[in-house]
């Protein structure tokens, strides 16, 4: 065999020796003891059971918490409908703590999930026969370092719930991450995959941890974990919820309401970017990949990177009226200032093929066409 080479085994049989691996080695894991019963173990541990094709044995559940943030749900509904176009409607379940709006539900299954309550989390894997999980919920940065100890519990515990199931299950396990998982030590321009992660966040601790943690299961029990740091996500369907790049998604509506955007960043502020739709192809591209292909557990994934200044110089392009005044918010500000200004994703593109399709350029124009769009249809005056 050539050095450097990867051979991949044909995906059924990879998935059948992983999952019987995978709970052979689960029992001995030290965590929350498992069921006794033979009713309630995966399939995958009966001999006379033949596995299915990965296309046909995709079961797909994903966690959101609108209650809690609901900018990152409007993200993962859009994530949830490119999954069913893909796998199929009934075999992706969005799962959360709230009631969805109308068009949710008539587009799938839905279910009532806690990320913190492990013993319905259980059942609603074992009786839905889920493959893979898709693990959305947290709190973003700026909202969890105004609650810390609610951000530990959904960060942390309910991260810890998940990756027990994954392991006790057999699962393939999606946990984003983000670019708060850096810190002020961190290399800025630009980030690696692998350097010194000191973030100086909540949001930020909890991502390293469930870095790291999947990263051991992987390594020590053949946990399937997969995690991308995401930059700053640009969606015209999401609202600011409290993160430290929603400035670049309200600048967008101000420009089209009223022509004046205050912004809470200083105007040389350079933060890593991503347009929704890259983002959301990334992770079912991500998810799709040969476990044989990954050298790491954990990805940078970049697009483009910009300054207030920047979007809003090619915002005026469109709009020429538009006014951007500064007055940076300290603890924002901060939090952008330990942040890397670009990623280095080297590694994504060339393990899995990775590629962006949206620059500056193309996400200006998109965003002020759609939402110029969507107020049009609600009757909303454009400026």
């Amino acid at each position: 065999m050539k050095p450097g080479v990867r051979v991949c085994v044909p995906s059924a049989a990879v998935l059948d020796l992983f999952c019987r691996g995978c709970l052979s080695r689960s029992r001995s894991w030290p965590g929350r003891s498992f069921s006794s019963t033979s009713g309630q173990m995966s399939r995958w541990n009966s001999q006379d059971t033949s596995p299915p094709s990965p296309q046909e044995n995709v079961r797909v559940l994903i966690t959101g918490d609108a209650n809690f943030h609901p900018s990152l749900t409007l993200n993962v509904i859009i994530f949830l409908l490119m999954s069913r176009k893909q796998y199929g409607r009934d075999n992706v379940i969005l799962s959360d703590i709230k009631k969805p709006p109308p068009h949710v539900y008539a587009n799938g299954p839905f279910v009532y999930a806690d990320v913190l309550d492990y013993k319905h989390l259980r059942e609603l894997i074992v009786n839905n026969r889920v493959t893979w999980l898709v693990h959305y919920s947290a709190l973003l940065s700026a909202v969890g370092e105004a609650n810390v100890a609610l951000a530990r519990k959904i960060n942390i515990t309910g991260l810890h719930n998940v990756l027990d199931l994954a392991l006790e299950n057999c699962l393939r396990l999606f946990v984003p991450s983000t670019i708060g998982a850096f810190g002020p030590s961190s290399p800025r321009d630009p980030a690696p995959d692998l350097c010194v992660q000191r973030p100086r966040t909540i949001y930020g601790v909890s991502k390293v941890h469930g870095e790291l943690m999947g990263e051991y299961l992987h390594h020590k029990y053949g946990l399937d974990f997969r995690c991308l740091r995401y930059p700053g996500v640009i969606s015209v369907n999401t609202p600011p919820g409290g993160g430290t790049t929603d400035y670049a998604v309200q600048i967008f509506h101000d420009a089209l309401s009223t022509g004046h955007h205050e912004c809470y960043l200083r105007p040389d502020t350079r933060l890593p970017m991503m347009h929704i739709s890259d983002c959301h192809r990334a992770t079912v591209e991500f998810m799709q990949a040969p476990e044989c292909q990954l050298s790491l557990r954990t990805y940078n994934i970049a697009a483009m990177s910009f300054t207030p200044e920047e979007v809003a110089q090619e915002i005026r392009k469109h709009l020429p009226h538009l006014k951007v005044t500064y007055n940076p918010d300290t603890v924002r500000q901060t939090i952008a200032d330990s942040w890397p200004v670009r990623f280095d994703d080297t590694n994504a593109r060339r393990d899995w093929g990775w590629a962006p399709a949206f620059g500056l350029e193309e996400l200006v124009s998109d965003m002020l066409r759609s939402i110029r769009d969507k107020r049009a249809s609600q009757g909303l005056p454009v400026s």
